[in-house]
């Protein structure tokens, strides 16, 4: 059997965060996978503490990402996504880079730049 293409598993990735379904999201992620801030912080590694990050987002009523852009670099896939939150300020959205590098089907490791977010009210 042949393993999803890396553009199949990250998109299977977005599709799983924006229904909210954690156990499909863990699914594209290798059980040791890492999250990072690009060039930075650890923010997660492996499914118990991406379990956690992940659903406390999910508890945000308004949370869904579109995807505004996608790149292919061999293993690498590349998501621009404007992701719309209910920051402590109120509704607003965040501009984010994702980088993925899926090898075997999975994340494995996943980069993140986060821009700024503009509220709702302001744009």
């Amino acid at each position: 059997m042949t393993a999803p293409t890396p553009q199949a598993v990250v998109q299977a990735q977005l599709d799983a965060y924006n229904a909210k379904d954690i156990d499909a999201l863990l699914r594209t992620f290798a059980p040791d996978a890492e999250q990072f801030t690009l060039h930075g912080e650890l923010l997660a590694r492996g499914h118990a503490q991406m379990r956690a990050r992940f659903l406390a987002r999910f508890e945000e009523p308004d949370l869904h990402a579109r995807l505004l852009a996608r790149t292919l670099v061999g293993n690498m896939v590349a998501d621009h996504e404007r992701v719309t939150r209910n920051f402590p300020e109120g509704l607003g959205t965040i501009d984010m880079l994702c980088l993925f590098e899926v090898h075997g089907g999975l994340i494995r490791k996943a980069s993140y730049v986060f821009g700024a977010n503009t509220l709702a009210a302001a744009a």
